[in-house]
């Protein structure tokens, strides 16, 4: 019961109108858009125009090879071209543990520096030999260092619109039906799960088009695929006709190189087709020892996680990859996603265009009452090297 005044706080939760992209997950959570389901529960943003930039920053590494031998005395060393390297960092020889403080940078590809700073004697530079930056060090009443600062790169996709109508003649919804809440609602239905089916499908699939189309602006956006094709190529993996565990975690490494959750640690979620599911199910059971204990209504192995020593991956077996048939490439396929580094920026919600229905626009050309969803969104893919595709899931075996 409520007292007073009826207010927007006052209904109880999930009773107002949620997003579509909420609704599809929570009427059809098992249905053929997970991604876009999972995006309601992910941050969003809001597009302002039909080309999204957005900017994206890596972590530098800074390090150095030398590019000639150096002699144990030599205290201006001759390097292949580096970046990010300032007087004060200190230079390890991963070869020889030397440590040696940068004193100058007069070239792109010289450095000063002053010798076995440190425990380890100096010894002489190889060619080839690799010198990683372990931090700086500063003499008292130092004067101020050079700045170095992270460029962030930036990226753009393109919004990308969506349409899809309902339509049912009026003598048609008049009609009662068997089952099922009449051919309006069925046909509502229908039109949502084509329209959230068409966006899933363009975060895997979609290719960045600018364009026209019949003497109008036709846009088209990129998805996780292209992007990881373009951006992060390492991280497609084609396997053989057998995959074993060695194998398969040295496919998945490749998407943990970088933490976007430090709150989380690496966590991905692996979207796959039911061919790819199995065979992952049957490389864990190959080379796990396991004892079932049966119940009178279950038995079996379920695998939902997949380990590995730097990460956790979550299975999401996707409808859609299972579209055209076990044999089929998406079927033998796993897009791996960070979802920390996902999100849907909106340049327009999902908005429903009814005619002829109960309070809606009246159409008088058509004895009939339908309705048409738009959304126009782009996607967000900001650290494309957490991100992964591996194809050809074929067979596993131990190993």
């Amino acid at each position: 019961m409520a007292v007073g005044l009826i207010s927007s706080a006052t209904p109880p939760a999930d009773l107002n109108a949620v997003s579509f992209a909420s609704a599809i997950t929570r009427l059809m959570p098992n249905g053929t858009a997970p991604l876009f389901g999972l995006t309601s529960l992910l941050k969003d943003e809001t597009a302002s125009d039909i080309e999204h930039g957005y900017f994206t920053k890596t972590m530098i590494f800074p390090s150095a090879v030398s590019s000639a031998g150096d002699l144990v005395g030599a205290t201006t060393l001759t390097l292949a071209a580096y970046t990010d390297i300032v007087p004060g960092d200190m230079l390890m020889n991963e070869r020889t543990q030397e440590v040696m403080l940068v004193l100058t940078t007069p070239t792109g590809t010289t450095v000063t520096v002053q010798r076995a700073v440190g425990t380890v004697v100096a010894a002489a530079l190889n060619a080839a030999d690799q010198l990683r930056v372990i931090g700086n060090a500063f003499e008292e009443g130092s004067i101020r260092p050079s700045a170095v600062s992270i460029v962030a790169t930036r990226y753009t996709n393109n919004t990308q619109i969506f349409r899809n109508s309902w339509a049912v003649t009026k003598t048609a919804a008049a009609i009662p039906q068997i089952a099922g809440a009449g051919a309006v609602s069925e046909s509502k239905q229908d039109c949502a799960a084509m329209h959230a089916q068409a966006i899933e499908k363009s975060l895997f699939f979609g290719q960045k088009f600018m364009g026209t189309l019949k003497g109008q602006p036709f846009h088209t956006m990129e998805g996780i695929i292209p992007r990881v094709l373009a951006a992060a190529p390492g991280n497609i993996v084609t396997l053989g006709a057998t995959t074993n565990w060695t194998q398969f975690e040295a496919a998945l490494d490749p998407t943990l190189q970088t933490v976007t959750d430090p709150k989380g640690g690496n966590i991905r979620t692996m979207f796959v087709g039911g061919t790819a599911r199995r065979v992952i199910h049957n490389i864990a059971r190959l080379n796990s020892s396991y004892e079932i204990t049966t119940t009178e209504s279950t038995w079996g192995l379920q695998i939902n996680m997949i380990r590995t020593p730097r990460g956790t991956f979550e299975i999401i077996e996707h409808p859609l990859f299972n579209a055209y048939g076990a044999a089929s490439m998406w079927a033998k396929m796993a897009v791996v996603a960070d979802l920390n580094a996902f999100s849907l920026a909106y340049l327009r919600k999902t908005s429903d265009a009814a005619y002829n229905a109960s309070g809606a626009l009246v159409d008088n050309g058509i004895d009939a009452e339908g309705g048409t969803l738009t959304t126009e969104l782009t996607c967000t893919i900001k650290n494309p090297s957490a991100f992964g595709v591996i194809y050809n899931f074929t067979a596993g075996v131990a190993g």
